[in-house]
């Protein structure tokens, strides 16, 4: 069951970024978090319940719950193939969970790493902060960092590519 707090709180993360679905399952609980067309709508489910939907205005999340049809899905945009291939010789760094991506250890700090940086498998890149948790990021690999691929303050989702690194 997820609390109403950190239901806001996630809201208040998804509408600051330019993630589009946040989907969390927890427990046997469904969180799903949208921004169809430029609207946000919070789904919660409990199995076998049927899924609420509650739209959600941009400051308070007091609407009343409604049980309605799933939203459309919004059409995912498909990766170009030309950037994969240019991509296939590198090692990816992906994000292990959804969370907010910070190059640097503080506001003002330098960044953990650059492009053109010499990395070791225990380099940490970067520092995902997931539920108020500091999750610092490894690189995995000895190499080069060829390019980062998220904005600080980003919000991330699991899987994401992060960094690029060329393998030695």
């Amino acid at each position: 069951m997820f609390k109403l707090s950190e239901i806001k709180e996630l809201i208040k993360l998804v509408d600051s970024t330019t993630v589009q679905e946040l989907e969390i399952e927890n427990e046997g609980s469904r969180l799903l978090i949208r921004k169809p067309n430029k609207t946000e709508s919070v789904v919660v489910a409990h199995a076998p319940a049927p899924q609420s939907y509650i739209p959600v205005a941009s400051h308070p999340v007091s609407a009343p719950v409604q049980t309605a049809a799933a939203p459309t899905e919004a059409a995912a945009a498909p990766a170009p193939a030309a950037k994969a291939e240019a991509d296939a010789g590198y090692h990816k760094i992906t994000s292990p969970m959804v969370g907010t991506f910070y190059r640097a250890s503080a506001p003002g700090a330098a960044p953990f790493v650059n492009v053109g940086d010499r990395v070791n498998e225990k380099t940490t890149v970067c520092i995902l902060e997931a539920m108020k948790l500091m999750n610092p990021i490894e690189a995995e690999v000895k190499g080069e960092i060829v390019e980062i691929l998220a904005e600080n303050g980003q919000l991330v989702e699991y899987g994401q590519t992060l960094f690029l690194v060329k393998p030695e």
